[in-house]
């Protein structure tokens, strides 16, 4: 049994009050889990810290990032093993997906910081120096399904910047946050700089967004939680980025490549059990092609692995969306049936013969059922692709017209022939109800800091 503990001002801290950490993969307790419901000590112990982290080098806090990857690649294993007990995914998703990129955000940022350049505007008599200043203290909530890899990707771009940190993992998956705040310990990084804190949503993610000390937010979930967020965090005028729910389309063209849109598509069908918000649950083949692609994708999907989703409670959802889908006429091509084993197991689940416009088809589930979707023409995968009320991401696989095709779908990103390729300088995020703001290279920089110009008259 593992007992997590929160970790502020340096220190890992107990509560009176817990609650049970539960693995999808057997139901076993795995952990206790501190419910916290206020973050003042936190916030107090994150601005105590915020001058002396602030007025570090920028060199300096690279070198504090390299070393916190350091010390997670040197236990990239056991982040790999904690990760896969705590939601339940295969070890090598876990070790390939989470853990490396984990490590590879730290790595990124340090070296993306030790190329920033100061920013110079001349005029005719005087110049523009744009100086980039700390938030201060901020406030980062991440989801479930990516625990360690999404956490990070907010923490080092908060830390480069000179902010201090509120970090709440999911209540549903904290055991690599708290790893990660012991590495932090024994590394030495400084006391208050990263404070990790453990509770439901409710209690302590909405004290951490509605503290008026936290200066900004970033959070990472579903929309209607974001919404809350929103509602909260924008009167009190802090800065806001929100990543949230998707309902992406691979769309699947009538010159594409089988041998790599098979495979792709269905990777970006079932990676992590469909719970991932980049997934493309909505796979729209075209006519002429459709026979051969479902042949050949329902194929590979029998030798395709997955985990269980994240718990019973979540099984029960994707469930009732099955059932959904055949109340609105859907044909079901593969799974739709409980696994007869102890945990939150379904099978990876096809459905065909739903209109684009069905529930099924676009309300999001977060799980392993995909929708098919024929279609005759370029014009009319188009519409089908931005016919929800989400834009987050998508993907066109086409030899010709893939970059015409992406460039009208209505989506924050969208990957032609490949899924998941990610260059952490590009922007990420979405439009519609999928989010607000982009985080990732420059735009992390300039979410974490604020944009000060200096205007300097020449003699």
């Amino acid at each position: 049994m593992i007992l997590v503990e929160n970790y502020v001002d340096g220190k890992f801290i107990t509560l009176d009050e817990d609650f049970d950490d539960i693995s999808p993969l057997d139901f076993s307790v795995i952990a206790k889990i501190p419910r916290t419901k206020n973050v003042d000590d936190a916030v107090a112990a994150a601005k105590s810290a915020l001058t002396n982290w602030s007025e570090l080098s920028l060199d300096d806090r690279c070198d504090w990032l390299d070393k916190i990857a350091d010390a997670l690649e040197n236990q990239i294993h056991e982040v790999a093993r904690l990760e896969s007990l705590d939601t339940g995914k295969p070890m090598d998703v876990a070790l390939n997906v989470d853990a490396n990129r984990s490590v590879n955000n730290f790595r990124f940022f340090a070296d993306f910081g030790r190329t920033l350049e100061s920013q110079q505007f001349k005029m005719d008599d005087a110049t523009n120096y744009v100086q980039r200043k700390p938030v201060g203290v901020v406030g980062l909530i991440s989801p479930w399904n990516l625990p360690l890899y999404l956490l990070s990707w907010k923490i080092a771009p908060a830390l480069l910047m000179g902010n201090t940190i509120i970090a709440k993992p999911s209540e549903i998956t904290p055991l690599t946050a708290h790893f990660l705040a012991k590495l932090c310990s024994e590394i030495g990084l400084p006391a208050g700089v990263l404070n990790i804190v453990n509770g439901y949503g409710p209690e302590v993610g909405q004290a951490i967004v509605e503290h008026p000390e936290i200066k900004a937010i970033s959070f990472t979930g579903g929309t209607s939680t974001g919404k809350i967020v929103a509602a909260t965090a924008a009167p009190m005028f802090k800065k806001l980025s929100l990543e949230l729910g998707g309902k992406n389309a691979s769309i699947v063209s009538d010159d594409a490549d089988l041998d790599v849109a098979v495979p792709g598509v269905l990777r970006a069908s079932f990676l992590n059990s469909g719970q991932i918000c980049l997934c493309g649950s909505r796979v729209l083949v075209h006519s002429s092609i459709y026979d051969e692609f479902m042949s050949r994708y329902l194929q590979e999907l029998e030798n395709f692995e997955i985990g269980p989703v994240i718990s019973d409670e979540h099984r029960s959802k994707v469930i009732s969306y099955i059932e959904l889908a055949k109340q609105e006429g859907g044909i079901i091509l593969a799974g739709g049936n409980v696994p007869d084993k102890i945990g939150a197991w379904i099978e990876p689940t096809v459905i065909a013969g739903l209109s684009h416009l069905s529930r099924t088809a676009t309300e999001e589930i977060f799980g392993p059922l995909v929708t098919i979707h024929k279609f005759d023409s370029d014009e009319e995968a188009i519409e089908m692709a931005n016919s929800t009320q989400y834009g987050l991401a998508g993907s066109v696989w086409s030899k010709h017209k893939g970059m015409e095709i992406a460039q009208k779908i209505e989506s924050g990103m969208v990957w032609v022939n490949t899924w998941l390729h990610r260059d952490l300088r590009v922007p990420f995020g979405g439009v519609k109800d999928s989010g607000v703001g982009r985080e990732g290279g420059m735009w992390s920089i300039g979410f974490f800091s604020e944009a000060v110009n200096i205007c300097v008259m020449e003699d």
